[in-house]
């Protein structure tokens, strides 16, 4: 994105709403005072308007990997990808998407009461996917990186506490499904994802960022169901 000096704070997220992210990283309110220019507003708070285009730039560029033949990866290359791209774009999103949807709340639900229950729906997903990525960082992948090495050197399979990989790899299936249905419940909820005649800048992004959430899921899940957890089993089976 090309982002002068002069440009205003709101036309960036206009042009493309990944940028809230960063501007509300940086405590800048691309909504009600969405007139002000960049340059105005760096020099308020102090901040390098290079630095502000370039952490910009690292949103909009950081996934990339659409073309990626994934299927020919390594599984520690997989799982390390899942981790840095997947892993890390929910950590980031969430809790901004936490503090949009509870402004929406205090200021839009009076007109429309179905906020509260996305609020609702998304706070659960959001717990929900804290503790499974957990589950898969510190046990599940650190397990497979170990298949693939013994498979690899032709050294003795790792025996885990769980028995075989089937079982944690069922269990993070069983929570896709909770979560793709959850994000099913809230693309109902807001009727698809559509801003409201009387919805501010904030209601738009907050409604554009649920659903680039729920389409870097189903590229998550894909990773994870299709390609590394048969390959997981299969790679455990062959040991």
């Amino acid at each position: 994105m090309n982002i002068t000096r002069e440009q205003s704070i709101g036309s960036i997220v206009a042009d493309d709403y990944r940028a809230a992210a960063v501007l509300t990283a940086y405590g800048i309110d691309f909504c009600c005072k969405g007139g002000r220019t960049v340059e105005e507003v760096c020099r308020t708070k102090d901040i390098d308007p290079e630095t502000l285009a370039r952490d910009i730039d690292q949103v909009l560029a950081r996934d990339t990997s659409d073309g990626a033949d994934f299927k020919h990866w390594t599984l520690a290359r997989l799982v390390d990808h899942i981790e840095q791209v997947h892993h890390h774009y929910v950590e980031q999103r969430v809790p901004v998407l936490q503090q949009y949807l509870e402004k929406l709340c205090k200021v839009h639900g009076e007109r429309h009461p179905e906020l509260f229950e996305i609020r609702d729906e998304f706070n659960g997903c959001a717990a929900a996917m804290a503790v499974h990525m957990k589950k898969e960082e510190l046990v599940l992948f650190p397990f497979i990186k170990l298949l693939e090495k013994a498979l690899r050197e032709g050294g003795a399979p790792p025996l885990p506490h769980f028995g075989t990989v089937n079982n944690p790899v069922r269990m993070m299936m069983e929570d896709h499904d909770a979560e793709g249905e959850r994000f099913r419940r809230i693309e109902m909820l807001s009727w698809g994802y559509a801003n409201q005649p009387d919805g501010c800048t904030t209601y738009s992004t907050a409604m554009h960022m649920l659903r680039e959430l729920e389409e870097n899921l189903h590229k998550h899940i894909h990773l994870e169901n299709n390609i590394l957890f048969p390959r997981a089993v299969a790679m455990e089976s062959a040991l």
